[in-house]
């Protein structure tokens, strides 16, 4: 496997104001996700534990599901969720707020979601050499070409954004892909009590959620037991305050780039030097971690 990744970000951007037709989008089997994030890449229950560990857990958002044919499902807020054992099932993910970015080979920068980790101005993940950067960025698109599923790249390329998977065999040391038999507890999780629900939904839907919303599924993520839909109740409440408290650089950066940002796709008003001040201000000189540039 083989990328040229210099000037894409295609996995990292929500890029579909550009061309939807060629982005696709961000179905992942039978089921429909309620929220509309753009390549949301769910995180292992050690993943989202580690984020908290180091003060990042206001970068973490859930993802929950319509149900397929044959699910069950639970009712919130009038709205039918997919659901085990009465457990609204979800993931979780990292958030991606508007960013002034120009991926995909084009050169004007517009107003367009984008991981809270990628540095607006290199287009690098600014965790990549980290050990919090997630295995299946590190991999991607390892396991759609193992599967013969079409990959962002491919995407790219059909929208005109230049050659970017130069060779398409798969890795021979793939990791196991995050939904399998394995996932329960591990990737997919079950919230307790979805009583605790009311209005998440539409927050949810509207990408208006709140802190507190959002620290309730990293508390239940974190609590979950692998391989199994129970969930330590202690761990999951130690959890869910840690995370409503986290104040980072890069939640931080969330709050600013949303305040700052024009309509979703809108060219954004700024020269190239005054972007790049703006991105020192709002996340280098915050603590962001530096990326290397190309060579």
């Amino acid at each position: 496997m083989e990328l040229r990744c210099e000037g894409c970000a295609g996995c990292c951007v929500d890029w579909r104001p550009l061309d939807r037709d060629a982005a696709g989008s961000d179905r992942a089997g039978d089921r429909d996700p309620l929220d509309d994030t753009y390549d949301l890449v769910p995180l292992t229950r050690d993943e989202v534990a580690a984020f908290l560990d180091d003060g990042l857990g206001d970068v973490l958002v859930p993802r929950l599901f319509e149900p397929a044919e044959r699910d069950a499902s639970v009712s919130i807020d009038g709205v039918e969720v997919a659901a085990a054992r009465d457990r609204p099932v979800f993931v979780v993910g990292l958030r991606k707020p508007p960013k002034p970015v120009a991926p995909i080979g084009t050169d004007e920068p517009r107003w367009l979601d984008a991981c809270v980790f990628l540095d607006p101005t290199t287009l690098q993940c600014r965790i990549h050499d980290d050990d919090r950067y997630p295995p299946t960025c590190a991999t991607y698109p390892g396991h759609n070409l193992d599967l013969g599923a079409e990959t962002e790249c491919e995407r790219v390329e059909a929208a005109g954004g230049g050659d970017r998977l130069l060779d398409g065999e798969p890795p021979d040391d793939l990791p196991a892909p995050a939904f399998g038999p394995q996932a329960l507890g591990s990737v997919v999780f079950g919230y307790p009590d979805p009583d605790d629900l009311d209005g998440v939904i539409d927050r949810l839907r509207t990408g208006s959620l709140t802190a507190d919303d959002r620290a309730q599924f990293v508390g239940a993520a974190v609590g979950s037991r692998p391989g199994a839909l129970s969930v330590d109740r202690d761990r999951m409440a130690e959890a869910r305050a840690r995370a409503r408290d986290a104040d980072s650089w890069a939640g931080g950066a969330i709050r600013e780039w949303t305040e700052r940002a024009g309509a979703d796709g809108d060219r954004a008003s700024l020269d190239a030097d005054s972007r790049d001040r703006l991105v020192r201000e709002l996340e280098d000189d915050a603590g962001a971690p530096g990326t290397p540039g190309w060579d």
